[in-house]
């Protein structure tokens, strides 16, 4: 019997108020700027037919999967703990500059500190809560909202990491008999609901 295949529209959150200060997030809960609601709103409109939506706890990704939720009539969303985006540790809500500033050269070289989740323990906790999703709801496709950082861990386990990962945008993951294949990127917004905030990962 050939298994089903499910494609996730691996997402990223839309604009948070620490994203619009160019803040690293981690797993602090800043909500989404009233632009990330606005940008939500749009991608409600570009994602498509999907058969549920899941998400990320983290304030800013359940809000932007609520509103898209409600406007394809896929309510409630389903949350998986999981998904949320890696610690950041100290860095958690510093600019990058105040980050240079008191770790010089350690963004650059890959150097992270003490309660920085590095991205095998990261890529194996989430793996195997999109394993779980699938598994759980064996349906044909579905809407994941997430983080770039999530995201762009599983990119480069893939080898496919292609540079900074917008607000509404990601990956498109087909999943079957266990093995996961990464397919188009997915961008859900014009260029001109894309700006305010830096492209911070996290």
């Amino acid at each position: 019997m050939v298994r089903q295949m499910t494609d996730l529209l691996l997402t990223r959150h839309g604009q948070s108020t620490w994203n619009a200060e160019a803040r690293w997030q981690g797993q602090a809960d800043p909500p989404l700027s009233s632009q990330g609601r606005d940008q939500a709103y749009f991608a409600a409109r570009r994602v498509g037919m999907v058969d549920l939506i899941a998400s990320s706890p983290q304030i800013r990704a359940l809000e932007t999967a609520t509103i898209i939720a409600r406007h394809l009539g896929l309510e409630p969303v389903i949350v998986v703990d999981d998904l949320r985006e890696r610690a950041a540790g100290p860095w958690s809500g510093l600019t990058r500059s105040e980050i240079d500033e008191k770790w010089p050269g350690w963004v650059e070289s890959g150097e992270r500190p003490e309660g920085y989740e590095l991205d095998e323990p990261l890529f194996q906790r989430v793996d195997a809560a999109l394993k779980r999703l699938v598994s759980e709801y064996p349906v044909d496709s579905m809407l994941v909202l997430s983080h770039g950082g999530v995201i762009k861990t599983i990119e480069e386990h893939h080898a496919c990491w292609e540079g900074r990962i917008p607000n509404l945008s990601g990956r498109v993951l087909q999943h079957r008999n266990q093995t996961w294949t990464l397919g188009d990127q997915i961008r859900l917004l014009d260029d001109d609901l894309m700006t305010g905030g830096d492209g911070v990962r996290v």
